[in-house]
């Protein structure tokens, strides 16, 4: 429903094609799906968080329990890989900040290359312009999207 809402208005289409991360880039599926299920958390979309779920969780061989810490808990929960708790603490502060304190920044570095620290930042802010969308025009879940865990 969001790609049929967005290209309803030529302009919209152009520019979120323009501007899209939809193909592959440096992270793995893994990161990647980490990266925006946390964002469309963190916004509280759960259009788009329910969609990648059902998409891709499988996929990106994210757990039950990962899945529900994606939304319930912090970046330090033990479901995570040290490198994944330093990937949802940078996603956690992008979006709350919108910048990285040093050492959060040295704790992504230290698992993460330069050009995934940039598609990091690019997906977190790329997914949060997607939650604006999708919440902002009220989209109803899709027929086979998950919904946020309670």
């Amino acid at each position: 429903m969001l790609f049929r809402v967005i290209a309803s208005n030529a302009r919209a289409w152009e520019k979120f094609r323009a501007g899209s991360l939809l193909d592959r880039g440096p992270l793995t599926l893994r990161e990647r799906e980490i990266v925006i299920d946390r964002t469309c958390a963190r916004t509280g979309c759960e259009y788009e968080w329910g969609v990648h779920v059902a998409t891709f969780a499988d996929a990106a061989q994210l757990t039950e329990a990962q899945v529900r810490a994606t939304v319930l808990d912090n970046a330090d929960a033990p479901c995570w890989s040290p490198a994944e708790q330093a990937l949802i603490a940078a996603v956690d502060a992008l979006h709350a900040r919108a910048t990285l304190s040093d050492g959060e920044f040295k704790a992504l570095s230290a698992h993460y290359d330069d050009a995934k620290i940039f598609e990091i930042i690019l997906l977190c802010g790329f997914y949060r312009t997607v939650s604006y969308l999708a919440n902002g025009l009220d989209l109803p879940p899709e027929e086979k999207a998950a919904r946020f865990p309670t």
